[in-house]
């Protein structure tokens, strides 16, 4: 012991003596400034999209990320001339920076971190680049390009003072030393990680926690290697997954019967997915005009379920497509729309198709945009009508395609002919296009102020009207005027179905397909403006309303709308509900079931209900619970919310989410190329 002390001790006087630190230093400087920006960098990206202090006070992650640096930057040693090792670190510079740029900027829109399995997808990027640009991107998103450009910097300066060429053994010998470096610092690492920990990194789906705890260098490689992981569990992880899958399902369900059992059997069906719709807006008026008087009349009418979550995951609108006709979570990897198409699903459409339904889509979109010509027959949809069938034009052009107002008329003209030809019933989903972001064609949605209007009476007795601008010029209030119009082209859709007869013996059915992913400094601006200052109140004033990112969460819920002519099924709905509870909850009202769903018919549940996102997170009549930060807020501040109720429905969500992917990915409802599996 004595020994080693000494030997340490003398080590640490050489280096002193020798001034070896500030001598690697000025021989490596483009090295160090590498690894230097590479950690500032990664630690920015935390920092922004995970702004909480058990994020600032981590080290476990500025560790990691040093470790991967130092890993691949060692190889630079390798090279003979100093330009080749440049060369080599400026391009790991740039890998490195771009991999913080996309997470920035893919974090602002989906809160969560990019994923290789996203590459398929680019081709859907072109139709919406404006709305990245102009809603997505912003000046934090440009700060890590400060690394080149440092990097840079720094090679010039210190071209004199770096070696020509080195030996092949020495070139070796530092190479050697910094992978053990490298090595020694990843075991100490490795060794302060929990179970918990290692469990969620292997699963990789809470992506927010794998960052926060391994760093976003780590995150990405594990990445990489999780999205090729599909192509190869499809050949070698199936028996596995089958049998998690029988041990899910081993209990056999009843068919749930309630006061709603059958009370649709043999009507025409005909759905809306509505693009960005929240329930932030129903009921919401300004100067007196309401935002969405069509849906607020629909709700008051119809059965309106109020807290209706959307579930999806990077996929958007393709997923909610899938949870909600599918009763299925979206896929781990990619989208099941675009990666896994060609699987056998148990769908809605599929379920009326066997009832003798005609069923068809209608979205003025490209038939390809989310691969939605494959998907929807998969799904089962006899036919799809696509932008190739509709007139576009000019002057019907809103935000991304057709507006509304077009669509829908040009829709019922389609719909005239399928009554004539196939007759009924008839199962229909049309899925709107306007109301997507950016919400920048303001001047096309029609006059709708999002101000505060008021009269002002002065000492002498006149009148002057003043107007405070409150959300006008926010992306928010641009949101409102551009779901004004949709709400109004869905008015105008409906007297067009009831002249037409296509009402007397229908269920219209109506949902935000998604939120519409705006900021939250606006929503803080719409609950506590200030109209005498024209601010934001601050948080000291008496009568500021908290607004925190959990009322953010919860303010992202979407509304689902059940409705009839002759208003068959009233009343408000408020048990917690996500788009996997649609499937079993219609199945029971129009008389199918879907033995493999794993959402909840919301009337035999009730309050019993849990709904899981594709994070982790979770949400309940209770509790929403984030599982990045592993912390929860309780929605009933009387009800006391004991540890196994958080437990119990952590373990629920993880099984719900590892279930469904594994449906997906290995085909799992597809009876016949199971059999022909187990054969070979």
């Amino acid at each position: 012991m004595k020994k080693w002390k000494n030997k340490i001790i003398d080590t640490v006087k050489r280096i002193k003596n020798e001034k070896l630190i500030q001598k690697y230093f000025k021989e490596n400087a483009v090295f160090v400034t590498f690894l230097i920006t590479g950690v500032i960098n990664a630690t920015m990206l935390r920092f922004f999209t995970m702004p909480t202090i058990e994020n600032y006070l981590s080290f476990r992650p500025i560790l990691a990320d040093f470790c991967v640096l130092l890993f691949f930057g060692s190889f630079s040693f390798l090279f003979k001339k100093k330009k080749g090792r440049f060369k080599y670190l400026l391009v790991l510079e740039i890998i490195f920076t771009l991999i913080c740029v996309i997470n920035s900027i893919y974090y602002t829109f989906y809160t969560s971190f990019a994923s290789a399995s996203m590459l398929s997808l680019t081709q859907f990027i072109g139709p919406v680049g404006d709305a990245v640009v102009e809603n997505v991107l912003q000046l934090k998103d440009l700060l890590y390009l400060f690394g080149p450009i440092v990097l840079i910097i720094v090679y010039k300066k210190q071209k004199k003072h770096l070696f020509e060429t080195e030996s092949k053994k020495v070139r070796k010998k530092r190479t050697a030393h910094t992978l053990e470096t490298a090595l020694a610092l990843f075991v100490l690492f490795a060794i302060t990680l929990s179970s918990l920990d290692i469990g969620r990194f292997v699963k990789q789906w809470n992506r927010e926690y794998i960052v926060m705890r391994f760093g976003i260098y780590v995150y990405q490689i594990n990445d990489v290697f999780v999205s090729l992981q599909p192509k190869v569990t499809s050949i070698f992880g199936y028996d596995q997954a089958k049998k998690q899958f029988e041990t899910y399902f081993q209990e056999e369900k009843e068919t749930p019967k309630n006061e709603y059992t059958n009370i649709f059997a043999g009507k025409n069906v005909i759905v809306i997915h509505g693009e960005s719709v929240q329930d932030v807006a129903l009921n919401r008026t300004f100067n007196g005009q309401e935002v969405t008087p069509n849906l607020n009349r629909l709700a008051k009418e119809g059965l309106f379920f109020s807290n209706y979550y959307s579930q999806v995951s990077v996929g958007t609108s393709s997923d909610t497509e899938l949870t909600f006709n599918t009763s299925l979570m979206p896929s781990k990897s990619g989208t099941a729309f675009v990666s896994y198409f060609d699987r056998k699903y148990n769908a809605i459409p599929s379920y009326f198709k066997d009832k003798g339904y005609y069923t068809f889509s209608m979205h003025a979109n490209n038939a390809d945009f989310w691969n939605r010509r494959a998907m929807h027959k998969s799904l089962g949809y006899d036919k799809f009508y696509s932008k190739e069938t509709y007139k576009v034009s000019d002057d019907n052009i809103i935000g991304l395609g057709l507006s509304d107002k077009a669509f829908y008329q040009q829709s019922i003209e389609k719909l005239k002919k399928i009554k004539e030809e196939k007759g009924e019933p008839f199962y229909g989903l049309l899925i709107s296009l306007t109301n997507h972001t950016p919400f920048s064609d303001v001047e096309k949605y029609g006059e709708f102020d999002v101000d505060i209007k008021e009269t002002v009476t002065h000492e002498d007795g006149t009148t002057e009207e003043v107007s405070h601008p409150y959300m006008e010029g926010t992306k928010l209030g641009n949101y409102f005027k551009s779901l004004h119009y949709a709400d109004e082209a869905l008015g105008e859709f409906l007297k067009a179905l009831d002249e037409n007869g296509f009402l007397e013996n229908t269920v219209f059915i109506f949902y935000g397909d998604h939120d519409a992913r705006l900021p939250q400094s606006d929503f803080n601006r719409l609950y506590n403006y200030d109209q005498e200052t024209e601010t934001v109140k601050k948080e000291d004033d008496p009568t500021y309303r908290e607004y925190n990112s959990y009322h953010y969460e919860l303010d992202r819920k979407v509304p689902l709308i059940i409705w009839t002519k002759d208003h068959q099924v009233q009343g408000t709905v408020e048990d917690t509900m996500g788009m996997i509870d649609a499937m079993p909850t219609l199945g029971n009202m129009f008389g199918f079931y879907n033995p493999y769903a794993l959402g909840h018919d919301i009337f035999t549940i009730k309050d019993e209900n849990v709904v899981v996102f594709p994070n982790g997170n979770w949400v309940s009549n209770k509790v929403y619970y984030n599982s990045q930060k592993e912390e929860y807020m309780s929605l009933k501040e009387e009800e006391v919310i004991e540890e196994d109720y958080i437990e119990k429905n952590n373990k629920y969500a993880e099984n719900l989410l590892d279930v469904s992917n594994d449906i997906i990915v290995f085909d799992l409802l597809n009876q016949d190329k199971n059999e022909q599996k187990k054969k070979k």
